[in-house]
């Protein structure tokens, strides 16, 4: 009778434990099924997913320096523990295997530790004929290295459909002050149809998401000369509208709104540039309406994302000392906090520009603004827009390129106070 017990006892610690593991596999791969799961539906516009622009390239030259896999995961980790969980890249061209190194990075990634989590939004550069060559643009006649992008983000996305979520065709491509390479907007649709044509034929996900990347007056929010019929099929085409906005910008080529007025004159200085920097965040919020409103009047389905906008650290031009003054740590981590608490609020996803400094965007003037529009500077030190993040503590242990993660300044306000100027209500253009 003992023996009975026993063997009964045993039995039933055995089933319960077989239990207890089979519902722990069932949780583990529910888990794992509703990760996979996620679309782009489902991440953007979630303030749970936090979006970026990202170029990891350290040096002066991208076709020289092209960032090792390990330095890409060890921007990655940085990103991840930022809250970051979607990131924007530009191009898949042949000689710069920038994005798809990052796609293998971020599979790496996951095969290590099957809770990192990161998706992608895949640029597809878009040019007209004999960009960027010696020849004189050709806005009327597309670049024939426009098929082998598009090709090319297509088979990145099929390689990596847990990670792409998003391709987005060209970058301010239709907008003309893009003087070296812009198209007209039928070379746009073209391609934002050839690609719906692929999910619909089962060549391409049917979760995956396409867009086009440009910038605010392209999408119909200023100029009315923009608002042509291809235009309006692209709207109508694309799965959601990605715009540009950048007050910092427009503080030099339009500053009427960040001069300061006559009933601010009286206020102390700092609370000069602290208005400023509201100015701004109502610009933006401006132009998003202006487009929002030009969209939903010819498609009111479709949903208007921030594909980018931001405020660089450094300047020695039109932004600079000399001219709108626009320029510091200060006035770019009021930006940053503004724009994410705006853009959390509404569900609105906002690619901030960008994670990391870059120095080939202008590497023959190391102070040139458009080498200075990261939260991390090259040597991988937090600018004052995430100086709250080393506080918490939340880079702990994490590098890049040996450096851990201080801050700009050494974490001295009144050091960075005195870079803050208020701005230039003299300056004319």
């Amino acid at each position: 009778m003992k023996n009975k017990m026993q063997t009964l006892l045993w039995i039933t610690c055995f089933i319960f434990m077989v239990s207890c593991v089979n519902k722990k596999e069932k949780k583990e791969t529910e888990m794992s099924i509703t990760k996979k799961e996620l679309t782009a539906a489902d991440i953007l516009g979630n303030p749970k997913y936090l979006a970026i622009s990202y170029g990891g390239y350290r040096e002066k030259s991208r076709e020289d320096n092209q960032p090792t896999i390990p330095q890409l995961k060890e921007d990655l980790r940085l990103m991840n523990a930022m809250g970051i969980r979607i990131l924007r890249t530009y191009n898949v061209q042949p000689k710069l295997p920038h994005a798809a190194n990052i796609l293998e990075a971020i599979h790496q990634l996951k095969q290590e530790d099957p809770n990192f989590e990161m998706y992608v939004m895949l640029g597809a550069w878009i040019d007209c004929l004999n960009a960027w060559t010696e020849l004189a643009p050709n806005h009327e006649i597309e670049s024939p290295e426009n098929e082998g992008e598009i090709a090319r983000a297509v088979a990145l996305a099929n390689k990596y459909p847990d990670i792409v979520k998003v391709i987005a065709v060209g970058n301010e491509a239709m907008i003309r002050w893009a003087t070296s390479y812009f198209v007209r907007p039928n070379v746009i649709l073209k391609w934002v149809n050839h690609l719906q044509n692929l999910k619909k034929e089962n060549k391409l996900s049917k979760d995956l998401w396409i867009t086009c990347s440009d910038d605010f007056a392209s999408w119909g929010g200023g100029d009315p000369s923009y608002r042509v019929d291809d235009l309006k099929k692209i709207i109508k085409a694309v799965d959601y509208v990605s715009m540009h906005t950048y007050a910092y910008h427009n503080s030099h080529y339009n500053p009427a709104f960040w001069k300061v007025p006559d009933n601010e004159q009286n206020l102390t200085e700092i609370e000069k540039v602290d208005k400023a920097m509201l100015r701004a965040l109502n610009f933006a919020k401006q132009q998003y309406k202006d487009v929002s409103s030009f969209v939903k009047s010819i498609d009111s389905t479709k949903t208007i994302h921030i594909g980018e906008t931001g405020w660089a650290s450094i300047s020695d031009g039109h932004y600079g000392i000399h001219g709108s003054r626009a320029t510091d740590e200060y006035k770019q981590g009021l930006y940053y906090k503004h724009l994410r608490e705006w853009t959390n609020k509404e569900g609105v996803s906002c690619f901030y520009f960008e994670a990391f400094d870059e120095q080939w965007k202008d590497a023959h003037n190391p102070q040139g603004s458009e080498n200075h529009f990261g939260l991390f500077t090259l040597k991988g030190e937090a600018k004052y827009p995430i100086w709250d993040l080393v506080d918490q503590g939340v880079f702990k242990d994490l590098k890049r390129d040996g450096n851990e993660i201080k801050k700009t300044f050494n974490g001295n306000k009144d050091a960075l106070m005195k870079t803050v100027l208020v701005p230039n209500t003299d300056y004319r253009r």
